[in-house]
């Protein structure tokens, strides 16, 4: 389980998180929502270790996150940020490859080659191995960058923002696939998303964020209210039915 307590971060004088009591739900999809400065990402960043803390406590399996090696650390959570581009020239398998770097160090075993496959596999990837990254599509790349965490197989995957400049048809796959990583491997997936309809549709639990709190959370269902959303976002948003999945209007 990855559980905060307490959890404050301040840049100079701004609070940008304050007193976050948060406790994952295990394989499951959790999405955090709310407006752009809410503290979405920054909370993600230091549940994964990358930023650092004011106060209060991050466990990874009941574990103080600062307690755990790197090494190890790597092996139980994987995280991909916003801005994943990678100066290299690289191929898609190269990229791959490195999701392994835990426990390869560099040296690519049977086991390591194997997993790199699978991998490339699940993503639809196997024709493009051997292209070079900055000859691919944003879609295909974002492909490729979830292909290197899905390498790394580790319980914990953390995404700020993975549909980020994927159009419509490229991020409906993108969810579909994260999906199918908690139903068919028991992941337990954290991201950040911007659309809350695609939260909707796909999460399972939501923490709403504002002004560096938590203002809602639970599951899905009970997060998709005009009541619950007026609460995160100030303003009042018409919630329809569609096929079991509930949608928030917020055009007129």
């Amino acid at each position: 389980m990855i559980e905060t307590k307490q959890i404050t971060k301040r840049y100079q004088n701004k609070t940008v998180l304050n007193a976050i009591d948060l406790e994952v739900p295990e394989k499951q999809i959790t999405a955090f929502i709310g407006a752009n400065g809410a503290g979405k990402s920054t909370l993600l960043g230091i549940v994964s270790r990358l930023l650092k803390k004011e106060g209060g406590e991050v466990l990874i399996d009941d574990m103080d996150i600062n307690e755990w090696k790197s090494k190890a650390l790597s092996k139980k959570l994987a995280i991909l940020k916003q801005n994943n581009q990678m100066t290299a020239r690289l191929t898609v398998e190269d990229l791959v490859s490195f999701g392994r770097f835990p426990y390869s160090q560099g040296r690519l075993t049977k086991d390591d080659h194997e997993k790199v496959d699978e991998a490339l596999a699940y993503m639809g990837l196997e024709p493009l191995r051997k292209n070079y990254l900055d000859a691919l599509s944003g879609g295909q790349q974002q492909r490729a960058y979830i292909a290197m965490i899905i390498a790394q197989d580790t319980d914990y995957v953390l995404l700020d923002e993975p549909l980020n400049n994927l159009d419509m048809k490229n991020a409906v796959q993108m969810m579909k696939t994260l999906r199918r990583l908690v139903d068919d491997f028991g992941k337990t997936i954290i991201l950040v998303l911007h659309d809350i309809n695609f939260a909707s549709c796909y999460a399972d639990y939501m923490v709403g964020l504002k002004n560096g709190e938590i203002v809602a959370q639970g599951s899905t269902e009970e997060i998709m209210t005009s009541d619950k959303l007026k609460d995160i976002y100030d303003m009042h948003l018409d919630i329809t039915e569609i096929n079991q999945c509930k949608y928030c209007l917020y055009f007129k």
